[in-house]
């Protein structure tokens, strides 16, 4: 299964966040846990987070996502 991430945003705001594939139950917990954060809260908490050996997580790749789609959304891209 290939891993991706959805969410929607609104303004600054993050919500809907749904992983599919990866760590499933720590996932719909962060997805839980950041239900209404900003952009900036988000990379706050997540930015550079690694998993294992790996020099990303999920975790990682969502505060990269929500920041390339609100700087998209804004004209920033």
């Amino acid at each position: 299964m290939q891993k991706r991430i959805s969410f929607d945003i609104n303004d600054n705001i993050i919500t809907g966040i749904e992983f599919y594939g990866g760590c499933n139950g720590n996932l719909k917990a962060i997805s839980k846990l950041l239900e209404g954060s900003t952009v900036e809260e988000i990379e706050e908490k997540l930015l550079g987070n690694t998993c294992g050996r790996r020099p990303t997580s999920c975790a990682d790749q969502l505060a990269r996502a929500v920041r390339a789609a609100y700087n998209e959304m804004c004209g920033n891209a």
